[in-house]
């Protein structure tokens, strides 16, 4: 008599490992808030392998990082900008890099973070955080204070950020940047008090301190408020398990999962 076939177990794809890329910064708070940000990524998906690698000033790089994981013999991997905005370092400087990454490896770049509604909680989060209330809202202009970018594009989607936070109801919001682009965080500051808003709150659209996060807290000295910067929000935590997920779907709808 012969023994029944027991029928296969199906085999579960292996998760890419995803590799976050920062921009890094000789400020060594900035490396401190992308480690304390990437824990908190593995703290809300146990199990999924998190690597970083910058892009400048800090260790490790991401072509060591790439090619550390390509000589464990890893194959699929999803490249996370640590990027708020499709500027220069999306378009250019990261494409650049993973084209050198070694050949064995399969790499989806994922999308920058923003825009995002997870991000404009994030912002509230560091508001609130910093004194406000949500009964502040109405009699609060608030600055959205970025690093700036001469790139259209990115200047663009702050500007419709700023609306769209607006329609939340803050009494006015304005965005502003720290380099490239006008204004600066201290006139946009001075516009709104002549707009009449009975407090004014600069929230740094950035995610780890630095040159330029520095330049905006100067700007905010005239404010009543300054949010901290974003840094590891467990809203922003989220979202780059949003975009991993975005970014690994072909790859699941290729072997059935």
């Amino acid at each position: 008599m012969s023994k029944p076939v027991r029928p296969a177990r199906a085999v579960r794809p292996v998760r890419p490992v995803l590799v976050v890329i920062a921009h890094g910064s000789r400020d060594p708070r900035h490396a401190a808030t992308v480690h304390a940000l990437v824990r908190r990524v593995r703290a809300e998906r146990p199990g999924l392998r998190v690597e970083t690698g910058f892009l400048d000033f800090n260790i490790p790089s991401v072509q060591g990082v790439l090619e550390s994981l390509a000589a464990e013999g890893v194959r699929d991997v999803v490249a996370l900008p640590l990027l708020l905005t499709r500027a220069f370092h999306a378009k250019a400087d990261i494409p650049a890099v993973l084209r050198e990454a070694p050949s064995r490896l399969r790499i989806r770049q994922a999308q920058v973070l923003g825009p995002s509604p997870l991000l404009l909680r994030s912002l509230e989060r560091r508001l609130y955080e910093a004194g406000l209330t949500p009964a502040d809202k109405s009699s609060t202009g608030v600055v959205l204070a970025s690093a700036g970018s001469t790139d259209p594009e990115a200047i663009a989607v702050i500007a419709a950020i700023a609306r769209e936070w607006r329609h939340t109801g803050w009494c006015a919001v304005r965005p502003a940047f720290a380099s490239a682009s006008l204004p600066r965080t201290e006139d946009a500051v001075r516009e709104l008090r002549a707009l009449g808003c009975e407090r004014v709150a600069v929230a740094p659209y950035v995610l780890a301190p630095g040159f330029l996060p520095d330049r905006i807290a100067r700007g905010a000295a005239e404010a009543d408020v300054l949010a901290d910067v974003l840094g590891p929000a467990p809203e922003v935590a989220r979202l780059l398990l949003e975009r991993y997920d975005e970014a690994r779907v072909p790859a699941l709808a290729a072997v059935g999962a």
